[in-house]
């Protein structure tokens, strides 16, 4: 069961230790522990192949792990798979609704076989059909609903039965730019009701919007982790960009800073176009022993920034992959 604050709510709504799953001599998951507090958004990030499918198949009680442990809203999802089923909802890469049944009806059936009583089964269809903004389109068979439209549905009906905790597997895929902000800030509003949200995804934007805090699984493994400053933190640091208000002081100033030798702080570059002197720098003293220096050396300064590594770069450091952003399932979780 889940740890348990002073006020007896649990901290966290998800628990997994040393998770493994195997397809054939693929090892697709391989001894994963991972932590999601609860009201968060947990993003699991990785390439194709990486395993993530399968983690989410396992948590959502649609595979049974071969090793391992892990609890969801504090129920264990190997020894009480029923129980858990009423408290998650699941949205995965593809909608799932039935293209032959309007949306009332995807959403009033739903209803029904989470046992929800007739009346209520309705009530909560028109809810979410409202909130999700497909009540006019209501009666329409679901088969001619826009792919933007087909998703909301899908996520609709993933929150039929008030599900505390969400699992979204790459739920943006193939949308455009404006229906995927539509789904962002549904996933906003789902955590603002005190929902927790696991989501996968290759869209690293998606992943700096939501996540509160991020898991990298390269071949099974987790890789990284953290929130994001920390992990762009842990790629090469920090860049220094320095303006100087003198445009004629930037080949002196790089060449002080370069000179100096400053513990640990990489070589200056003047850029004569952007005006900017940039210096990577790895911790917080490097940073004020180079404004010390300039300052010293009597450079005035018009501006300085730092800039961290895109979420990008630290995803192909990290996995020696760029993110691919593409709609396909490994071969270990096809396979399932």
């Amino acid at each position: 069961m889940t740890r348990e604050n002073a006020t007896g709510r649990g901290l966290n709504a998800v628990e997994v230790r040393g998770l493994v799953k195997h397809f054939g001599e693929t090892k697709a998951v391989d001894g994963i522990d991972l932590d999601v507090r609860e009201g968060t958004v947990m993003g699991v990030l990785g390439p194709n192949g990486a395993g993530k499918t399968t983690l989410v198949r396992m948590l959502s009680t649609l595979l049974v792990p071969d090793a391992g442990t892990a609890t969801v809203a504090g129920y264990d999802i190997v020894r009480q798979p029923r129980q858990l089923r009423r408290t998650i909802g699941l949205t995965g890469q593809y909608a799932s609704v039935d293209e032959k049944l309007s949306g009332r009806e995807n959403l009033y059936m739903i209803g029904r076989l989470l046992d929800l009583p007739r009346a209520r089964a309705r009530q909560r269809a028109d809810e979410l059909l409202e909130r999700f903004s497909l009540t006019e389109t209501a009666k329409r068979a679901a088969g001619k609903y826009s792919g933007g439209m087909r998703r909301r549905l899908d996520l609709a009906a993933s929150m039929i039965g008030r599900p505390s905790v969400l699992f979204l597997d790459e739920p943006t895929t193939g949308l455009d730019p404006r229906t995927r902000n539509e789904v962002w800030a549904e996933v906003h509003n789902i955590v603002a009701d005190g929902n927790t949200v696991l989501l996968t995804t290759q869209y690293m934007e998606e992943a700096e919007q939501l996540a509160r805090e991020l898991t990298v699984i390269d071949r099974g493994k987790i890789v990284a982790e953290g929130r994001v400053p920390e992990l762009k933190a842990k790629v090469g640091g920090r860049t220094l960009e320095i303006r100087p208000v003198e445009q004629g002081d930037l080949a002196p100033m790089a060449e002080a800073l370069s000179e100096r030798g400053l513990d640990g702080v990489g070589g200056a570059t003047p850029d004569e176009r952007t005006g900017i002197v940039t210096v990577p720098i790895l911790s917080d003293e490097q940073l004020t022993a180079v404004v010390g220096l300039l300052a010293a050396r009597g450079f005035p300064i018009a501006d300085i920034t730092t800039h961290l590594p895109s979420l990008d770069e630290v995803f192909l450091a990290i996995t020696g992959q760029k993110a691919t952003h593409q709609d396909e399932y490994s071969h270990e979780e096809a396979a399932a």
